[in-house]
């Protein structure tokens, strides 16, 4: 039997493929390429091999940079998983007004990211911000917020008189400030899948579970969390590969990663390399780097998707 071959089709999948072509693939190819270039803004310089990644290896400011983004990592993927499945919960338990609520949640979520970072800068303001304001009515000491490098562990530990090693003393003040800003902007988000997945699970399970007198917290560790898995993987794989590309609330919040360094995530230190330093080859280097992390940690999550219960 012959197969008639319709073009048409591929007519409609066309302007997409454009798109990804030349925005995508396009720049994907060529940033792997410049990478082997001491490459400058006004166009390619000589081959200089692997000389970009041997750099990498020896650059403290890169390592610097990667840690803080694995801090960053680390806090806002489980405080993200974790609130936006309990708000997600208290959602569903209400019946009138639903829909308003929902919106309330949802709207940070689609308010610029830049209007969101200014807010938030003006609310860790250190002598009129609200956060202070809000420490001061609680009985706690005003803190440095944005300009504070010293570890959060540290500063817990140091209130107790206790002094903690460099390596224990956690990510600072000011990048802690910064992923509470990011795991508030995230939440709506996270929230209405959450809500979604929520709403999928029958009733059913719930009244037979009461029947054999299984309270709340346990219907929510045996039923919610298990079938609500496929939710929590996608928001796992999602807000893991967004948290490693913060950029924007570091760029706004801080001035060029500071301070010391402590809240200069690995897209910003791209950026510099990129656009203030001009060594488009190294930052094309290091960029590939973190195209290899994302993915590598992505195949492994995906591993994990034979806990998930379909």
């Amino acid at each position: 039997m012959k197969t008639e071959w319709k073009i048409s089709p591929y007519l409609y999948i066309l302007p997409a493929f454009i798109l990804l072509f030349a925005f995508r693939l396009v720049p994907i190819v060529m940033s792997f390429v410049v990478s082997f270039f001491e490459w400058g803004l006004q166009g390619s310089g000589k081959c200089i091999a692997f000389e970009n990644y041997a750099k990498i290896l020896v650059d403290e400011l890169f390592w610097k940079s990667m840690l803080n983004t694995l801090w960053f990592v680390v806090l806002v993927v489980p405080a993200s998983i974790i609130f936006s499945m309990l708000f997600a919960v208290l959602l569903n338990q209400i019946k009138r007004l639903s829909g308003f609520f929902r919106t309330i949640y949802f709207i940070p979520y689609v308010t610029s990211l830049v209007a969101v970072s200014i807010v938030w800068k003006i609310i860790f303001n250190e002598q009129t911000g609200l956060a202070n304001t809000f420490l001061n009515l609680i009985g706690i000491e005003a803190q440095k917020w944005l300009s504070e490098p010293t570890g959060i562990f540290q500063l817990m530990a140091g209130s107790i008189g206790i002094t903690l090693p460099e390596w224990a003393a956690g990510p600072s003040q000011a990048l802690f400030a910064i992923v509470i800003m990011t795991v508030w902007k995230g939440l709506g988000y996270n929230t209405i899948i959450y809500l979604a997945g929520l709403q999928n699970i029958p009733k059913t399970y719930y009244e037979a579970a009461e029947v054999d007198g299984a309270g709340k917290l346990k219907q929510f560790f045996s039923l919610t969390v298990p079938l609500v898995s496929p939710t929590t993987f996608y928001v796992l794989i999602m807000t893991t590969i967004v948290s490693f590309q913060a950029f924007a609330q570091v760029y706004l919040m801080t001035d060029k990663g500071s301070p010391l360094n402590t809240t200069k995530l690995i897209v910003f230190y791209i950026y510099e390399k990129g656009f203030d330093t001009l060594e488009m080859g190294y930052a094309s280097a290091v960029a590939l780097i973190l195209f290899i992390i994302i993915l590598g940690l992505t195949i492994l999550q995906r591993r994990l998707e034979r806990h998930v219960n379909y």
